[in-house]
């Protein structure tokens, strides 16, 4: 069986196992240290099969740049898993170095099949958005986990009618680069 070729941008302390992690923060676990604002990153053309971006991504002063180098630096095919706090979490907001904020849809802007993406074009990086999930990995309440199973499978309704009400903490997207 063939390993998987796996970056962790921003990887913090907790790097994912057998990934190439990368920091700024020399005290991570980083691999390669490098402030992930500053472009082009220290890698290949088509390097990675997959690239994980764990409560990074809304760090960033720039997430259409970062877009388009892990775009440059995924094979085709490849997946980049992001995880992100919900723009309507407490945990969006809680931290002073946020930057981004971010929707279900916050990623339609990569898709060339979504109107989003065909109204304003900002990028040639396409990816598809093969999964968006609520609090993946999460340890929730009874009533929370409801809530997740609920927001999952009607994610649109309850982001526009209940979000703002009951307000979930993270969300996850799997994009696959086209």
């Amino acid at each position: 069986m063939v390993d998987l070729k796996i970056l962790d941008l921003g990887c913090g302390k907790k790097k994912t196992p057998g990934s190439v992690g990368v920091d700024f923060n020399k005290s991570s676990h980083a691999d390669v240290i490098h402030n992930l604002d500053q472009f082009p990153y220290p890698f290949q053309n088509e390097e990675f099969e997959f690239c994980i971006m764990d409560n990074a991504l809304e760090h960033l002063q720039e997430p259409i740049k970062v877009m388009e180098e892990v775009y440059r630096i995924l094979k085709k095919g490849g997946t980049v898993k992001i995880i992100v706090p919900y723009f309507r979490s407490v945990w969006a907001f809680i931290d002073p170095t946020h930057k981004n904020f971010f929707t279900v849809d916050s990623f339609m802007y990569f898709d060339p099949d979504n109107f989003y993406f065909k109204n304003v074009e900002y990028t040639r990086a396409t990816f598809r958005a093969n999964k968006i999930v609520f609090n993946e990995g999460l340890k929730n309440s009874f009533l929370k986990k409801i809530l997740t199973l609920f927001a999952n499978k009607y994610k649109r309704f309850y982001e526009y009618n209940l979000s703002h009400i009951f307000p979930l903490d993270s969300i996850t997207y799997y994009l696959t680069k086209i």
